[in-house]
């Protein structure tokens, strides 16, 4: 027997006048829930689309959302687009807020969770900080600061955060104001923490990008995977 092999079909949405495009990964059956999968600064790359296919075939409907509407030509070719998406953060939370609308319309009612990568591990973030009604959010060796902290209560998702204790992107010091960020706003939190681990650990082509920020980590990659498949179902176990 073939194993499922869910395609990736292209879903229109937009934002402030910008043309983007989800892709969106259905389950074989009934979905369990909807996962919108923020991805990372380089936008919607291999790694994204392969996670988007393993979720799928676990049992959710899986949408990329798109940062920029338009294509990424290389991981150094992001970083002017990545800054001026995220110059002025209404805007940029606006544009996150954006794709999870996109999967609300196609999710019809199901459960919403949402995950990212770097700088979509940021977004999700920004996501629960703006006070978006999703069930919970992961994520993964994403950065912490933010120009518009949480309020008190203002926190809806529960959240699972799973970082690289080495990573220089996200050092101790912002990991520690986030987590009183957190407290303050009375969230329900977890914070999974991989000593010596740094920044991209869940990319194999992490170490070909020239960059001493990034390492692919396994043990990271696959006990962070694990983790939050095992939050998932914590939550849809709690809400059934």
């Amino acid at each position: 027997m073939t194993a499922y092999q869910p395609t990736l079909e292209p879903i229109p949405y937009s934002h402030a006048g910008v043309a983007l495009t989800g892709w969106l990964a259905r389950p074989a059956g009934t979905p369990r829930a909807a996962v919108a999968l923020f991805p990372t600064i380089a936008n919607v790359i291999p790694l994204m689309e392969d996670r988007a296919r393993r979720l799928a075939g676990e049992g959710y409907l899986v949408m990329i959302t798109d940062f920029y509407g338009e294509p990424i030509e290389s991981f150094e070719a992001s970083f002017p687009f990545a800054e001026k998406v995220r110059a002025d953060n209404a805007y940029y939370r606006a544009r996150i807020i954006a794709g999870l609308d996109a999967l609300r319309e196609i999710a019809n009612g199901l459960t919403l969770f949402a995950i990212g990568h770097c700088m979509g591990g940021q977004a999700v973030l920004e996501a629960a900080r703006a006070g978006e009604d999703l069930a919970g959010i992961v994520s993964f060796h994403g950065v912490f600061p933010t120009t518009a902290p949480a309020r008190p209560g203002g926190i809806r998702p529960r959240i699972l955060i799973c970082h690289g204790d080495a990573d220089p992107l996200a050092p101790r010091e912002h990991v520690l104001a986030l987590w009183e960020e957190l407290d303050a706003a009375e969230a329900n939190w977890h914070f999974h923490s991989y000593a010596r681990v740094k920044h991209g650990f869940t990319d194999p082509d992490s170490n070909t990008k020239g960059k001493d920020f990034l390492d692919y980590n396994a043990s990271a990659d696959r006990q962070s995977w694990n983790s939050m498949l095992s939050f998932f179902d914590e939550i849809l176990s709690q809400n059934a």
